[in-house]
């Protein structure tokens, strides 16, 4: 295993992704988030997606030399069009727009159109959390579930993500996908040779599955799916709003992710900015809200959202990150 300090990994991560023709600002953004992921324990969204961006700037999947737009912007709506380039500077200014914009009028939506994976949705929301108001993100992806009743991939994985901020405390942060389980989940399985749970995925003919191999192949099935639509239905939502609304891709509209050639995804993400002092007030706000961790707290081993991974970036900050010698040979070929 190498060990690398954050400082070290960010740097890294940006030489490889400039020199796959990232911009100093995308390179830059989008390295801190990928490190920031990796710190949190989430490797799946952390250092071994460089070489996946890498791959689509250099294949036209992504455009390293993009510089994202406010494209509208009324009352306490704006849409961000990220030109085809990495998600993280178009999320980036349409969250920073947003807050400016809630500070004035209490609430924004803003909106992101033409983009590509954006990471670790609910990280989007930090600076948000930070500011004292509370952050709801929703993103759409390439094909990957069926709608309810049916047996080929039509939405993403469809991310939610909230952040709510507390007084003296680190803020609650909510992310969650709409598949029962994270895809990353059924590459393990397969690359161990290890059946999965049936209900995890169904495979390309659309029949139920408890071949890793063969969900992969096929489709992940939505949160719940075994008994209700309701995940279904919430992917369902998810897609509309940030697509209808905002003009991005449908997710079988996009290539996967997982390949390196395709299109560009051109997919959505949103962000809405609510600022409790225009409603109930600040201190009705954070009242409720330590109220209500407190009645969670009474039983236990309960965990809050969010604090696993909080515990676990501060410890990297502190000693650094430890990630596989094959994944470190890697980032140090793409950045040589």
């Amino acid at each position: 295993m190498a060990h690398l300090s954050i400082e070290e990994a960010t740097r890294l991560a940006t030489r490889a992704l400039r020199h796959a023709g990232a911009s100093e600002a995308m390179a830059t953004s989008t390295a801190l988030a990928l490190v920031r992921a990796e710190a949190q324990g989430l490797a799946s969204h952390g250092l071994v997606r460089v070489s996946q961006y890498a791959t689509h700037l250099r294949n036209g999947r992504a455009d390293g030399s993009a510089q994202p737009v406010i494209a509208s912007h009324k009352g306490a709506a704006l849409l961000v069009d990220a030109k085809q380039g990495l998600a993280f500077p178009a999320c980036d200014l349409a969250v920073a727009t947003a807050i400016t914009t809630a500070r004035s009028l209490g609430v924004c939506f803003a909106g992101v159109t033409n983009s590509h994976h954006c990471g670790v949705l609910v990280d989007h929301l930090r600076a948000v959390a930070d500011i004292g108001m509370v952050g709801l993100g929703f993103a759409n992806s390439p094909a990957a579930m069926p709608a309810a009743g049916g047996r080929h991939p039509i939405f993403g994985t469809n991310p939610v993500a909230a952040a709510f901020p507390r007084r003296n405390a680190a803020p609650m942060m909510i992310d969650l996908s709409l598949s029962e389980v994270a895809r990353g989940k059924l590459m393990v399985a397969a690359r161990e040779g290890r059946p999965i749970p049936m209900g995890w995925a169904l495979d390309s003919e659309g029949q139920p599955t408890t071949n890793a191999q063969a969900g992969l192949a096929g489709s992940m099935l939505p949160l719940g799916a075994v008994s209700s639509p309701k995940g279904s239905m919430l992917a369902l939502i998810v897609e509309l709003l940030v697509t209808a609304v905002i003009g991005a891709q449908f997710g079988f509209e996009a290539s996967s992710f997982f390949v390196d050639e395709g299109n560009a995804p051109r997919l959505g993400q949103a962000f809405v900015v609510i600022d409790p002092g225009a409603l109930a007030g600040s201190d009705v706000y954070y009242e409720r809200m330590e109220t209500l961790i407190a009645k969670m707290l009474q039983d236990d081993g309960m965990r809050l959202a969010g604090a696993r991974r909080a515990r676990l970036e501060e410890q990297a900050r502190q000693s650094g990150l430890t990630i596989p010698d094959q994944l470190k040979a890697q980032l140090d070929q793409l950045a040589a």
